[in-house]
C-alpha cells in the first residue's frame, strides 16, 4: 500500500493522474524518484502512440523580446479547441517561443535543441511531457523568427 500523502505530492510535481501515480509508486516500490521515471517513460510511450492522431486546432503565439529587436510567431496545433484554450497548452506556446527566441540564426531542428530553461532535455522532450500531461497529440506546425 503507498502512502496517500506520497501520491499526492507526486500528482502535484507531475500533473499526472492519481492512479497512474498510485501505479508507478508502486512500481517503484515507495521511491518518488524512482516513480517519476517510470511516469516519463510512460509518457513518452503514450507521446509515441498518439503521433499518428490528427492535429487540427491550436494557437498562434507571438513573442516580442523587451529590447523590441527579436520577435516570434508559431504556430502550435492539438486536437480539440478545449486543449487549444488551456492555461497549460498556453503556456507550452510560450515556452517555444522564448526558445525560438533564444535560438540566434542557426538553422537546428527545433525539437532536438536542448531547452534554454533546462538543458537536460530537449525541446521534443518537453513537448512529449505535454503530450502526456494534456492527453493529446501536439505539433508545432511552423515559426517563424524576426530580428533586426
Amino acid at each position: 500500500m503507498v502512502d496517500l500523502n506520497l501520491i499526492k505530492e507526486l500528482r502535484e510535481e507531475t500533473a499526472v493522474s492519481v492512479s497512474d501515480c498510485k501505479e508507478a509508486l508502486e512500481e517503484a516500490k515507495g521511491d518518488k524518484e524512482r516513480a517519476k521515471e517510470i511516469l516519463k517513460k510512460k509518457g513518452l510511450d503514450l507521446a509515441g502512440k498518439k503521433s499518428s492522431r490528427e492535429t487540427c486546432q491550436g494557437v498562434v503565439a507571438s513573442y516580442i523580446h523587451p529590447n523590441k529587436k527579436v520577435g516570434v510567431l508559431l504556430e502550435l496545433l492539438c486536437e480539440t479547441d478545449f486543449v487549444a484554450k488551456s492555461e497549460d497548452f498556453q503556456s507550452l506556446s510560450h515556452e517555444i517561443c522564448l526558445q525560438i527566441a533564444a535560438m540566434g540564426r542557426e538553422e537546428t531542428d527545433l525539437l532536438e535543441q536542448p531547452w534554454v530553461k533546462d538543458v537536460s532535455k530537449t525541446v521534443g522532450d518537453l513537448v512529449k511531457e505535454y503530450i502526456a500531461k494534456l492527453g493529446e497529440n501536439i505539433t508545432i506546425k511552423r515559426f517563424e523568427r524576426y530580428e533586426i
